[in-house]
């Protein structure tokens, strides 16, 4: 058989180099650090999501409220692209809430997951879908169908130009337009056409984990990678809350099996394919021009208010040395 082309024998060479340098970080890492795999990836969030404890411990730690042992059933939802080349799934779980107040209201919270900008209209086009959705109560009348109140969650793998911070909370207030104070008395109907939205940026962790927040925000953070195509990583902090311990044992998991790992790979193919047919890197350069010169027009305006205030400084200084003139 002829011997493979040089540029195909320096690909294969390649790709094995990597590999074999992936795994052995992974064996020299497992004695003084955990490695785990990059919850970004569809193929690790599914696993984190559909273990229930991990999917409590993670809405109950964002939303900031309690989640009743009664009922906690999640349903998986699968989106397939166009191309039918990848089959992406998004979680809805239904849950009963028990407020601050006491009060206990069953919702649906849906989690999704971007890695980039464009997921923007499929993100609204599934919201349209959960409101479509009706839970079945049993009244004295009988059983009917009512929509539930929706909770939304969005993992992001890039920035947000202008929100620095890593985990933002978008909640809703009645707001008497009369007199411009909070009506707290609550409406089903309201309830039911409008809804509270947290967003993470998996980007924009700063290293703290003092916090229960802060602990679970750093499974998701993205650096300390070991290999090219950011699947794998170190986990550098101390572990210390049984939930967390659960999530990390699964990214580990995860992270070392080598089936896992094939499976992520894969879906790494399939976005390479995504993005070619759909002009995925141009558009990707675009987005990193942009949000370039917003960053610019930041950097200008912050520019343009210290020499602002630093003129009013040298005028005070000159009224007050004409001040003092004046006296002599």
């Amino acid at each position: 058989m002829a011997a493979a082309p040089f540029e195909v024998r320096s690909l294969f060479s390649y790709k094995n180099h990597v590999r074999s340098y992936t795994e052995n970080r992974i064996f020299a890492c497992t004695s003084i650090c955990m490695i785990i795999a990059n919850p970004i990836y569809d193929v690790v969030f599914k696993r984190l999501m559909q273990n229930t404890r991990i999917a409590r411990f993670f809405i109950e730690t964002l939303i900031e409220e309690t989640l009743d042992d009664v009922e906690l059933k999640p349903q998986e939802f699968v989106y397939t692209d166009e191309q039918k080349i990848l089959a992406v799934s998004r979680y809805d779980f239904i849950a009963t809430i028990k407020t601050n107040t006491g009060e206990h209201k069953k919702v649906l919270i849906e989690i999704q997951k971007a890695k980039n900008a464009i997921d923007l209209m499929r993100f609204r086009n599934y919201l349209g879908d959960q409101y479509k959705k009706e839970d079945e109560i049993q009244t004295e009348f009988g059983k009917i169908k009512k929509p539930l109140p929706i909770i939304a969650i969005y993992l992001l793998g890039f920035d947000l130009a202008g929100v620095e911070s890593a985990a933002v909370k978008v909640a809703r207030n009645y707001t008497d337009l009369l007199t411009n104070k909070i009506i707290h008395q609550k409406s089903d109907f309201i309830e039911r056409l409008s809804h509270d939205c947290y967003v993470v940026q998996m980007t924009r962790f700063n290293d703290k984990v003092h916090t229960r927040l802060e602990q679970l925000l750093s499974v998701f953070e993205q650096n300390n990678f070991i290999d090219a195509n950011q699947t794998i990583k170190e986990y550098k902090y101390e572990v210390k809350d049984e939930h967390l311990k659960n999530i990390i044992d699964v990214l580990h998991y995860v992270g070392t099996d080598p089936t896992s790992r094939k499976e992520i790979d894969k879906e790494i193919e399939a976005w390479r394919t995504i993005d070619a047919l759909n002009g995925g890197e141009q558009l990707r350069e675009l987005q990193l021009k942009l949000e370039f010169k917003e960053k610019q027009i930041e950097q200008n305006r912050l520019a343009l208010d210290k020499e602002k205030q630093a003129n009013e400084a040298l005028a005070k200084e000159l009224a007050e040395l004409k001040r003092k003139l004046g006296e002599i």
